[in-house]
Parts: structure tokens; C-alpha cells; sequence
């Protein structure tokens, strides 16, 4: 009898709507893969069909054009994704951005945008990084300065997932550089025909191959008043803060489905292989390992279903989902290792998808705040 990694936050009406996710992602993801890990990108195509049939900003309310779902509904896609090594499309960081839009932004722009993420017709990013500031979002230096009626963003910003084909951009900036965290502000940037705003090169990784992370330039990039987010200056830092839980929530729920995407994958290609006369999964080592794996995924489902259930009723504090992107994206690596380990020498071609597991999933102990930042926030609620 099988090992059982259901869900306890899923339901009939969810396992349907999987259905659904897990036909577009094997029909039109899938044989597309490998010629966007060639591109360095997905392509606007693939967006606009996924918006087509609600497959984007399912977590928005039906009134800004959203699918009127709950977070549940994003973790299926994300999962569905994650188990076939799939990390080109980062539906993800345009579910964040949809989400800074919904939680601070206007309702003017809330209705300006979001529907139009949710067709897929402009694609989100957020320009945190810099090349001197990573986690330390406070030394930012990208500045913004008012300008008559708007603002003049001059900067540049590095690792920008969806930079792109980024339609929209959420830039991070001071606006008074005086006043340290309290002199930060998002200004939103649209990108066509905007005078000023250049993408740079589509990052060269040692994975996410088909993954647009790329280097954005402001030269005196103008932008309206209105484009400021929230229209209050000063609250950059704030709403930042505010959505880190969701944004560490994904990473803990990708890398969990990873892991057992990782585990099928291994199970399947141990019976199959022999080794001296009979298959490797007979061995003792391969069976404790095995063994293993299924343990901390079997463990790890508990803990990451019940911070999928706690943020969906708007509970879930940030050390909790801080512990949920530690715990996941350090178990992903080790488990994933163990599995590239158990195909041998196939394990370290990318032709197999362990081994584009094990490129891709380097990044998750990094972006959404480092791990060593982690255990900082989990320290302070101790």
C-alpha cells in the first residue's frame, strides 16, 4: 500500500480544480520546458493562457477579476508545479505582487491592475534587490525623487524574478533617504514605452534555467503621483513586512512538493534499475533511504498543510512561516540530494528531472529573506 501525502487543508471542489492545473501544466508547460530553459524564458504565451483559464490571481477577490478563491487554490498550482520540476513560470512573484496591490494599494489601482494580471496580460515583479543590498532592505539606494505632479526613479535593481517579462513592476525606493526604513516607498512602474526603464541581461544561473531573473535599470524613469503605492509616502517598509508570511508560506509548500516530486521520481527509476543482478531498490541502503525520505515528507506535510490552513483563516504569524521556509527549503536540499544519490551517474545529467531539482532548488535557501535571516526572526519570537 502506497505511502498516503494527502492534504489535510483539500477538499473535493479543490481536487477537481487540480484537475484542471495538472491538465494545462502537461499539456502546455511540459513539452515547452526544455526549449524555455534554452531561452532563458517562458514567453508571454504561456501567461496569457494560463489567465485565460483562471489560472492566475485565483486568490483574488471576483470583483478586481481574481478566480475569488483562497490561498489553497495558488498552493495547488504551485505544488502541481514544483512535483515536475517545473520553475520557469513564477506564477508565485505575480501572486505576491497581485497581493501588495489587493492588501495596500488604492482602489483605484487595485482595479487598474489586477484584472489585468489576472488575464495574464501584464506579468508582476517586484525590484527589491540591488548589488549591495539583499536582505538588508534598509540600504537600498535606488532613489526617487518628486518631480512636479510624480516622482524620477534613478537605480538599478539585480536578481528580478519576471523582470523580463515584466508588464508591471513594484519598485522599492527612497524617498527620503533621511529617514531610514520610515523614507522607503513602492512606486509602480509600467514597463511598455516607459522612457528611462531598461532591462539588463537575463541572468546566467546555475539553475531555474527557465526562469527571466533579470537586471533592471531606472534612468530618470517618470512616473505620476498616483503611481506610488497606497498613495501615502513612507510605508515601503511596512508593506513589506506585511506579506512576508504568504511569500514564505509558497516556499515552504514548494519545497515540500518538490521533495515529492524528487521521491516518486526515485521510486520509480530504483525498481526499474538493476545493479548486480537485481534492482537497487532491494538493497538495503536504497530501502533506508527511501525510508528516510518518506519519513520527512510524511512529517513535513503536517506542518506545512497546517500553515497553508492557518494563513488561509489569517492566523499564521511571521516566525511560524519563517520556520516553514527554513524547515522546507533546508529539508528540500537534503532530500533531493539523497535522491540524486540513488540515480548514480543519471542523477547529475539534466536530461532528469533530479538534477534540475537539485540545480533549482539552491535559490529557495536564499530569496524570501536568506536562512540565516530566518533564524533571526524565529529567534526574536523565542
Amino acid at each position: 500500500m502506497p505511502i498516503d501525502f494527502r492534504r489535510s487543508w483539500s477538499d473535493e471542489d479543490l481536487e477537481l480544480y487540480r484537475d484542471n492545473v495538472v491538465r494545462f501544466i502537461d499539456t502546455e508547460m511540459l513539452p515547452h520546458d526544455e526549449a524555455a530553459r534554452k531561452r532563458g524564458h517562458v514567453g508571454h504565451e504561456i501567461w496569457h493562457k494560463a489567465g485565460a483559464l483562471g489560472l492566475l490571481c485565483a486568490d483574488i477577490p471576483e470583483q478586481y477579476g481574481g478566480g475569488g478563491g483562497d490561498f489553497r487554490h495558488e498552493a495547488v498550482f504551485y505544488e502541481e508545479m514544483s512535483r515536475r520540476g517545473l520553475t520557469g513560470m513564477s506564477t508565485s512573484v505575480h501572486a505576491i505582487v497581485a497581493h501588495y496591490f489587493l492588501n495596500h494599494g488604492t482602489e483605484a489601482q487595485k482595479q487598474k491592475y489586477l484584472p489585468r494580471m489576472a488575464r495574464g496580460e501584464l506579468v508582476g515583479a517586484i525590484a527589491m534587490t540591488e548589488p549591495g543590498a539583499g536582505s538588508d532592505l534598509q540600504g537600498i539606494r535606488t532613489r526617487a525623487q518628486k518631480d512636479g505632479e510624480g516622482y524620477l526613479i534613478n537605480g538599478s535593481k539585480t536578481f528580478i524574478t519576471n523582470g523580463f517579462l515584466a508588464g508591471v513592476v513594484l519598485v522599492v525606493v527612497k524617498t527620503d533617504p533621511t529617514q531610514g526604513a520610515k523614507g522607503t516607498s513602492i512606486l509602480i512602474v509600467e514597463t511598455e514605452g516607459c522612457k528611462g526603464y531598461r532591462v539588463g541581461r537575463v541572468l546566467d544561473k546555475i539553475g531555474m534555467k527557465a526562469q527571466d531573473t533579470s537586471e533592471l535599470f531606472f534612468d530618470d524613469v517618470r512616473v505620476p503621483a498616483e503611481a506610488l503605492l497606497g498613495g501615502t509616502e513612507g510605508q515601503g517598509f511596512f508593506q513589506l513586512m506585511g506579506d512576508l508570511p504568504y511569500e514564505r508560506t509558497i516556499i515552504g509548500v514548494t519545497a515540500l512538493a518538490t521533495m515529492e516530486g524528487a521521491f516518486q521520481a526515485t521510486l520509480d527509476y530504483v525498481r526499474e534499475r538493476k545493479a548486480f543482478g537485481k534492482p537497487i531498490a532491494e538493497f538495503q541502503n536504497t530501502k533506508f533511504k527511501l525510508a528516510e525520505i518518506a519519513t520527512q515528507i510524511k512529517v513535513g506535510r503536517a506542518f506545512i498543510d497546517r500553515c497553508v490552513e492557518d494563513l488561509v483563516a489569517g492566523k499564521l504569524d511571521t516566525a511560524t512561516a519563517s520556520m516553514a521556509k527554513l524547515w522546507g527549503s533546508e529539508t528540500q536540499g537534503r532530500v533531493v540530494d539523497e535522491c540524486l544519490q540513488l540515480f548514480g551517474g543519471y542523477g547529475f545529467m539534466n536530461e532528469y528531472m533530479v538534477a534540475r531539482m537539485y540545480a533549482d532548488g539552491r535559490i529557495q535557501r536564499i530569496y524570501g529573506g536568506t536562512n540565516e535571516i530566518m533564524k533571526e526572526v524565529i529567534s526574536r519570537a523565542l
